[in-house]
């Protein structure tokens, strides 16, 4: 059963202002919107959120910008931590649509700082020099617009509906050019069309996320590289630090909440 959390109505006092949760698994926050712009990120998990017909995911070291008065809802199927960078409109330039924005330590580091603290806004002339170095930041970073996007391509997808379904499919690009009735050429052209990455790219993320799952569970590393179709955990350990910047290792000692344990 979902948990439902609806966001608190709030006066601004400042142009960047915080707010922090810790979410359990399932928790849902229902379709709405702000008056600013939004940066939602978290730390033990993946992120869902869904805006006008489109789903967006984020792991760890992606955020989503939500530009303002933009309707959207968002999903959290594990529990993790929670965190939104609010910008009123005006302050700094940002994207103009919703997109994944990287997340540099040094960003990582100064949200870290305020949740720390429970700062919703900055205080003193140091904390707003933070801010200042936090905006710098998130203007510089390179941006995504989904981290496995999706597409309804006639070709492709029935490939990616399957690969959600069985994110260790072993399958080569051939199989699943001849499943489709195309050449593996045609099948290529298509995805990176359609979805900006080779099918190679795509199978790889999808199996990160999938991987996120099964360490969240508990299930060792080699466990987890051989649910994956690796025969040793060190290929497995090179995909994940491709895109999380840590080890499998490190990713469950920092994805542990409080909670978790019950």
């Amino acid at each position: 059963m979902n948990r439902i959390f609806t966001p608190t109505l709030v006066n601004p006092q400042r142009n960047v202002f915080f707010g922090f949760e810790q979410f359990e698994a399932g928790t849902v926050s229902p379709v709405h919107q702000h008056e600013w712009g939004q940066l939602q990120y978290v730390q033990g998990g993946v992120m869902e959120l869904t805006s006008a017909g489109q789903h967006f995911i984020a792991p760890s070291q992606f955020a989503i910008w939500v530009p303002a008065n933009v309707e959207h809802e968002s999903l959290m199927r594990r529990s993790l931590y929670y965190s939104s960078i609010n910008i009123l409109s005006g302050t700094v330039v940002m994207p103009n649509n919703i997109c994944l924005l990287e997340i540099s330590q040094i960003a990582r580091s100064i949200v870290d700082d305020f949740r720390q603290r429970q700062l919703s806004y900055a205080h003193t002339d140091a904390d707003k020099r933070l801010i200042q170095v936090l905006l710098d930041q998130l203007q510089q970073a390179p941006q995504q617009q989904d981290f496995l996007p999706m597409t309804d391509d006639r070709l492709l997808a029935p490939i990616l509906a399957a690969l959600e379904q069985d994110p260790v499919n072993q399958d080569s690009i051939a199989t699943w050019a001849q499943r489709v009735h195309t050449t593996e050429r045609t099948l290529a052209r298509h995805c990176l069309t359609h979805l900006g990455m080779s099918l190679s790219e795509w199978r790889a993320r999808r199996k990160y996320i999938y991987s996120l799952h099964l360490l969240r569970q508990g299930i060792s590393i080699k466990e987890v590289a051989l649910s994956l179709g690796y025969h040793q955990t060190s290929p497995f350990i090179i995909l994940f630090k491709k895109y999380a910047a840590c080890t499998p290792h490190q990713y469950q000692q920092r994805s542990t909440l409080p909670s978790d344990s019950n």
